[in-house]
């Protein structure tokens, strides 16, 4: 595997993890936490993942891409991997709720254990899990965060990012 950290201006930064085939995970990284050993902060020559992965990104951030076209391969179970690809549907800008997820991945009677299966994305920003919002349009949670710290200041930061409504 390989691992990249990635900083952007104004931006969170971003360990991504990846190998020759696909991007595995993308997590928000602390400020002046080392990252594990090996990890690079610009691809080699000879890594043209790693550049695509960078350059999205950067374009993401600079507010001149709106979608991703990276091969991921975010593991997970089958219904995980339901509720990710269905998140990768919810347009650049625009908030649905846990209810509105779980009737795309046709478990209208789910919306808990799809929030689970969100909460468990490995690949945020890219699998966009902070445009789910909680019932009456509340942030919910974010990172491991419900409603304050630093997971819900992120999630608030990339909707922003993105002109989401009423926010």
């Amino acid at each position: 595997m390989r691992r990249l950290l990635l900083a952007f201006p104004g931006a969170p930064l971003l360990l991504a993890t990846y190998d020759e085939q696909a991007l595995h995970a993308l997590e928000f990284w602390e400020q002046g936490k080392h990252p594990p050993a090996g990890t690079r902060v610009e691809p080699t020559r000879d890594d043209p993942l790693g550049w695509r992965i960078a350059e999205q990104l950067r374009e993401y951030f600079a507010g001149k891409r709106r979608d991703f076209d990276l091969p991921l391969a975010p593991g997970g179970t089958a219904f995980q991997n339901e509720v990710w690809n269905a998140l990768r549907t919810i347009p650049f800008g625009e908030t649905w709720s846990y209810r509105r997820l779980a009737e795309a991945v046709g478990r209208p009677q789910a919306p808990r254990a799809v929030g689970q299966a969100n909460a468990r994305n490995p690949i945020p920003v890219i699998i966009p899990c902070h445009r789910v919002l909680a019932a009456g349009g509340g942030l919910g949670g974010y990172m491991g965060s419900w409603e304050g710290g630093p997971g819900i200041e992120i999630k608030r930061w990339l909707l922003r990012h993105e002109g989401a409504a009423g926010l």
